[in-house]
């Protein structure tokens, strides 16, 4: 397959995992960027291996071996991953009206970078899209006849946007007190019980952020999409599979998450646009039904997947199968602590 060279910048965003960032390395470098940042977070003081695993990681970017202009935002302390992803974006947009974002576990089809770089440019001045997207999780359910669909949930495992929409992101929530004694995402959502569930996970993540702990974005990015209207993009194919799931992984620590190493496909151009801009309710109750499922869970489900999280860390398969003998394999909360 002839891969056109990228025009649009890429932002890749890196840690402590050679292995999987390597992977992801390799694929940008068969579209040859003309311009790649490179966001890395530094090492935890309590975790002594990571400066090594951290500087390993590194050293893959030097591996650049096309013309590029390689821009590098290295902390050399760890910010958290909330910190260090919104402030790197931050930097990106300094510099750029627009990017493809990618972490170091998102495994990206070739024909993702083209399918982004057409959507950025046709709505580049289009203030009711705020996000790209690549990933797709309707397992195989192909909603239309289009290339895309339109979405009020703006997923982040590869992924695109603008300067013009990440200007009014929020890391701090600094309105969400007045959004919700205002009831506004009564606006958004399709039923009062998933209005609860997103309220109190907002919450949570509204008073980790007043104790000094950043460690999500993704939560932020998707109430600044909700209170500005933005849509997403999501590609009616899947075209990211995240490999980054198990014990090294900041957030998907899970191995058994149907949501890990998704299978890939081409998406086919020229695209086919929907006529129309109007966000798909079916594929929208279905991922708050199967991404988000962990909002509604109950407090003993929520116990289980912490104790299946702790017996992966430290046991055996085969252990871990006995001691869970009464419990049933499920999704966890994955994707948006990010």
């Amino acid at each position: 397959m002839h891969v056109i060279r990228l025009t649009t910048p890429v932002a890749f965003i890196i840690f402590k995992r050679p292995h999987t960032t390597e992977k992801v390395f390799e694929a940008i470098r068969q579209v040859k960027p003309y311009k790649l940042f490179i966001i890395a977070d530094g090492p935890r003081q309590d975790r002594p291996s990571e400066a090594e695993k951290c500087e390993a990681t590194r050293a893959i970017i030097d591996r650049v071996d096309w013309d590029c202009e390689v821009l590098k935002n290295y902390s050399e302390i760890n910010l958290g991953c909330g910190k260090r992803v919104s402030s790197g974006l931050d930097w990106v947009f300094e510099h750029v009206e627009e990017a493809i974002i990618l972490e170091d576990d998102c495994l990206p089809h070739p024909t993702f970078f083209r399918f982004c770089e057409e959507l950025l440019e046709r709505y580049r001045y289009d203030e009711r899209i705020g996000t790209i997207s690549g990933q797709n999780i309707q397992f195989g359910r192909k909603r239309d006849e289009y290339s895309y669909y339109f979405s009020h949930y703006n997923h982040v495992w590869g992924w695109a946007t603008w300067k013009r929409a990440w200007k009014d992101f929020d890391l701090d929530m600094k309105k969400w007190s007045e959004i919700k004694e205002k009831g506004y995402l009564n606006n958004i959502l399709t039923n009062t019980r998933t209005t609860y569930k997103w309220t109190k996970e907002l919450q949570s993540t509204y008073d980790a952020m007043v104790d000094g702990l950043f460690n999500v974005w993704a939560y932020q990015w998707q109430l600044t999409c909700w209170m500005h209207n933005y849509l997403g993009i999501i590609s009616n194919v899947n075209l990211i599979s995240n490999i980054g799931f198990g014990s090294e992984s900041t957030h998907t620590s899970g191995t058994r998450s149907r949501h890990a190493n998704m299978p890939t496909e081409a998406v086919e151009f020229p695209l086919k646009h929907p006529p129309y801009m109007i966000r798909h309710l079916q594929a929208d109750n279905f991922t708050q039904k199967t991404l988000f499922s962990y909002l509604h869970a109950s407090l003993l489900q929520r116990f289980i997947w912490k104790m299946q999280k702790v017996l992966e860390d430290r046991y055996s398969k085969s252990l871990q199968r006995n001691l869970l003998f009464c419990c049933t394999s499920t999704d966890k909360k994955v994707e948006l602590r990010r």
